[in-house]
């Protein structure tokens, strides 16, 4: 073999590296969990491009602790607690240990001897948490590459099962259409328009001042999309929305699509893990009724991304979503076995995105689960309390997960002052890089938003973060 090829498997030097790295990256979760540094460094984007072209020209051998270090460097520190700006969770050492591991098996899943363990690892993890959901026996699901796939997955299945013709072999043949909140997701319009529907074909429900979808609209809208020659075949509810955390009424929308024979999806994202608690669980009442729903493993499980699981009450319905021959994988396409993957999902080479939740459970059980959703939606509502008895600050909407939307008001009352300022303040703390905080635009107008995201956040950082809001606005006043 080459001396190359010879060094680069040489399992001597992947113990060394492997050892330098477990270091390097032990001492950044100390400093980043002791909250002394920042969350981001931030540098704007022509500079980090050229910082990184200059390393890519250098002519000699890098040494991967030192290209690991200027990663970190150049990274946002997701388990700093003053990291709370998108809704990607910090993720447990046990499950990034165990994405070495498969890193280094490579074993893909479309075919069961290629993915003994993560087939049925998958087919464990999904069982335990369609009975979470409160689906029956009969119920099963698939894990795939993030939300935006598996939203589209569950839509497909939605067509092939209540669409009225095949698409799969006749392409489309009718004006189809489905029904979503105005508040969903982003992926859900992207799925909808990957699938031919078009504009006129997501019809988006105007949402009530919680933000949650106006399902006493919803009979008006399917008359409407009747007369204009639309089949509406799917109403898509959300748990939680995006902006806001706000869940829809989930068993006004199920009775709705059993009165109409309709689809109900659930895009329970980020917030579907509500089933986990009892506390929280009436959030997500009616999910359970629901045709198939998505949930993020990494956003509120702290399983590093990509994971999401696409969950379906009859398990059947999911072997309808694609109809692939493929001689060289399996000796019966048509059979609706679970341990050749690849029939169900997108991905051929799906890696093995079960094993990292699998070790959480058999690790930690699911009670790391609740209390993380249990911790981190109480802490929103405390916050939340908190930013209501401060002067000069108002909230958007009582949150009802682990999403808080505010602003910062003083005693300006002119809308477009408002948006103007609170932009500013948030492009102040992003330079600063001490807190890592987003915005988000509400009917026009400009909050603030924070996700809290890490079980080492406190009420002590978040009353820090606003403290810090205020000192923005009141230099810029000046």
């Amino acid at each position: 073999m080459n001396d190359l090829l010879t060094t680069a498997f040489s399992p001597d030097g992947f113990r060394q590296q492997g050892h330098a790295l477990i270091d390097l990256l032990a001492n950044h979760l100390e400093r980043a969990q002791s909250g002394e540094h920042n969350t981001l460094n931030y540098v704007p984007p022509a500079d980090m491009l050229a910082h990184w072209q200059a390393d890519f020209a250098q002519v000699t051998p890098a040494d991967p602790i030192a290209l690991w270090a200027d990663m970190l460097r150049y990274s946002n520190h997701l388990h700093n607690p003053r990291f709370m700006g998108h809704q990607v969770s910090a993720p447990l050492p046990l499950a990034a240990l165990t994405s070495v591991l498969t890193s280094i098996l490579n074993n893909g899943q479309a075919v069961y001897e290629m993915g003994m363990t993560g087939n049925a690892q998958e087919r464990i993890v999904t069982n335990w948490l369609c009975g979470k959901l409160g689906y029956g026996p009969e119920s099963g699901g698939l894990l795939t590459s993030g939300g935006t796939l598996a939203n589209l997955t569950a839509l497909l299945t939605a067509r092939a099962v209540a669409g009225g013709s095949d698409v799969w072999l006749d392409g489309t043949t009718n004006r189809l259409a489905i029904m979503v909140s105005e508040e969903a997701h982003y992926c859900v319009d992207r799925a909808a328009r990957i699938m031919g529907l078009g504009t006129e074909g997501i019809i988006k429900i105007p949402t009530n001042d919680r933000f949650q979808m106006r399902t006493e609209l919803l009979e008006t809208a399917l008359d409407a999309a009747l007369n204009n020659g639309l089949t509406v075949f799917a109403v898509i509810g959300s748990a939680c929305s995006t902006s806001t955390g706000s869940y829809d009424n989930l068993t006004e929308i199920a009775n709705f699509c059993e009165r109409h024979s309709l689809w109900f999806h659930v895009d329970g994202a980020h917030g579907g893990v509500a089933a986990l608690s009892n506390t929280y669980r009436p959030l997500v009442r009616g999910i359970e009724r629901a045709d198939s729903v998505v949930v993020d493993f990494h956003k509120m499980m702290m399983i590093p991304a990509l994971v999401t699981g696409v969950f379906y009450r009859r398990d059947d319905d999911a072997f309808r979503t694609f109809q692939q021959k493929a001689q060289y994988l399996w000796a019966d396409a048509s059979a609706k076995d679970w341990f050749n993957s690849g029939k169900r999902a997108f991905e051929c080479t799906k890696i093995m995105l079960s094993a990292k939740v699998y070790t959480v459970l058999r690790t930690y059980g699911e009670a790391i689960f609740v209390q993380h959703v249990e911790q981190l939606y109480d802490l929103a509502r405390a916050f939340a309390q908190h930013v209501r008895e401060q002067p000069g600050f108002e909230l958007a909407v009582e949150p009802e997960s682990n999403i808080v939307c505010f602003r910062y008001v003083g005693n300006e009352t002119d809308p477009a002052q408002l948006n103007a300022l609170n932009n500013a303040i948030r492009e102040r703390i992003l330079t600063d890089g001490r807190f890592y905080i987003v915005q988000t635009n509400l009917r026009g107008h400009v909050w603030l938003r924070v996700s809290i995201m890490n079980s080492l956040t406190t009420l002590e950082h978040l009353t820090e973060m606003l403290v810090m809001v205020r000192e923005c606005a009141e230099d810029m006043a000046v």
